[in-house]
């Protein structure tokens, strides 16, 4: 079972449009909501595979009901933490070839008894978690430190930790050694304080933060695929893309493929990759099913290109 952790849900608005003109009136294709958050995210990836996951979050007002009741239209158990704040709400704007427009509202602002009262639902509700994924953004009122907090209080518990965010609260949690981050290229980026030109640049950058205390890194590199730097060594993965519709929860579906997949070794990136090529393939936030993976498509070595250079410059 894999138990999520989102301390900033949200309710997700997407918005398929033929285009985006600043000061017009623009008539949306199609529309669709999902409960949101990376966390949240990775349990909705989990379930459609098929597998068990729980939802731990805090959720306030109408929006915080409605994720609540989006979840559990999808089979995913959920462990509210009732706050005063009412849950975000969040707004995607899909054009054809692939750009998205996203807007983000800040959330509400967390008390400390909120911060705490989030951070004993984890543990009760770890018991029999093979995984917990802490994932995302910290809201108003939960200092960098928090999941650092958290990782310790699972690893004392005996839980493994995959940990996806950013920032200052990336930094903080590697002193307590997470099993795995995700880092994103830009994330990673930001980690290290310098750009990444190469695939070879995100291994070195990978490594550093291995040295800073990550067990694990799994860092998703855009089109030019995923890399997993561990104990054992590095690996690359990468697969075809077909047409790219929406890349929200992309990485966050690639999480749950490589958790599903045990969290370790070349066997598990190989599933990271085929679930993130399917994600962004699909529309919206819509994570893929068993039918919607293509695994024979997925390219794994242990030759990483280290010279090849990212087809997006991360700054």
């Amino acid at each position: 079972m894999i138990l999520t952790v989102t301390p900033n849900p949200s309710l997700d608005r997407t918005y398929e449009i033929p285009g985006l003109d600043r000061g017009e009136v623009v008539r949306a294709d199609g529309e669709r909501m999902d409960p949101g958050g990376k966390g949240v995210n990775v349990s909705r990836a989990v379930a459609a595979a098929g597998a068990p996951t729980l939802a731990v979050l805090p959720l306030g007002g109408a929006p915080g009901a409605l994720v609540a009741d989006l979840l559990a239209g999808q089979g995913i158990k959920v462990a509210p933490v009732p706050v005063a704040g009412q849950t975000r709400s969040n707004i995607a704007l899909a054009e054809p070839d692939g750009t998205l427009t996203k807007i983000n509202a800040p959330g509400p602002e967390l008390s400390p008894q909120e911060a705490e009262s989030l951070l004993a639902a984890v543990g009760e509700q770890s018991a029999g978690a093979d995984w917990i994924a802490c994932c995302g953004s910290l809201p108003r009122g939960l200092a960098p430190s928090w999941y650092a907090e958290l990782v310790a209080r699972a690893h004392a518990a005996g839980a493994r930790i995959a940990l996806d965010t950013s920032g200052p609260a990336l930094l903080a949690a590697l002193r307590e050694r997470p099993d795995v981050v995700k880092p994103n290229a830009e994330e990673l980026a930001e980690a290290v304080g310098r750009p990444l030109a190469t695939i070879g640049d995100a291994v070195k950058a990978a490594e550093e933060l291995r040295e800073a205390g990550a067990a694990a890194v799994l860092a998703s590199l855009g089109a030019d695929g995923q890399i997993l730097v561990d104990a054992t060594g590095v690996w690359f993965a990468c697969a075809p893309v077909a047409a790219v519709r929406s890349n929200v929860g992309a990485g966050d579906s690639s999480l749950a493929g490589f958790l599903i997949a045990g969290g370790r070794g070349p066997e598990a990136l190989a599933s990271a990759v085929a679930h993130g090529a399917a994600a962004v393939q699909l529309p919206g936030s819509a994570m893929p099913t068993p039918r919607d993976l293509r695994p024979d498509a997925v390219e794994l070595t242990a030759e990483v290109p280290l010279n090849r250079p990212l087809k997006e410059r991360v700054a």
